[in-house]
């Protein structure tokens, strides 16, 4: 099964909602949008997890995966309730979570502690642990990705990739 076919089959619900749908409106690093980096992030949890030798709620881990940055605001406005926006999102993103979707237990350590160690909840979660290390591995791929193609548009002097 495709990693696609996987967050359709465990996330439709969640990818068709219109919450995840104003998300692509919203950048999170780079030139990335929130929608964008949270399917980026369950893809590769899923891709993980796939190798990972002891056993995963695939569809526990993919809508967690899905979930973690459903905080739904624009962090780069300039407004003094996202000044802390790494520290306070995931808290955001699981009341969010929870207001809209059923939410199981390992999804809630998943989206409350992916921020770990910049908040202090460590995930009690295999899935939660494998959430934190993608989120941030992908999170790092996304904002140099976006510095190097700033820097390429800057050197060749063209608004294109």
């Amino acid at each position: 099964m495709t990693y696609h076919k996987e967050l359709r089959k465990y996330g439709g619900d969640i990818l068709d909602s219109p919450g995840m749908q104003y998300e692509k409106q919203l950048v999170q690093h780079g030139d990335v949008s929130v929608y964008d980096h949270s399917v980026f992030v369950a893809e590769r949890c899923v891709a993980f997890a796939r190798r990972w030798p002891r056993s995963v709620n695939m569809r526990r881990l993919v809508r967690g995966a899905l979930l973690h940055d459903y905080f739904l605001y624009d962090w780069h406005e300039d407004d003094d309730s996202h000044r802390l926006h790494g520290f306070t999102h995931a808290g955001r993103a699981l009341r969010n979570a929870k207001r809209d979707f059923e939410i199981s237990a390992v999804e809630e350590d998943m989206i409350g502690c992916h921020m770990f160690p910049l908040n202090l909840r460590v995930p009690r979660t295999r899935e939660g642990r494998i959430l934190c290390f993608v989120d941030k591995v992908c999170a790092t791929y996304e904002t140099v990705r976006g510095f190097a193609v700033a820097a390429r548009r800057r050197v060749l002097g063209r608004g294109t990739r």
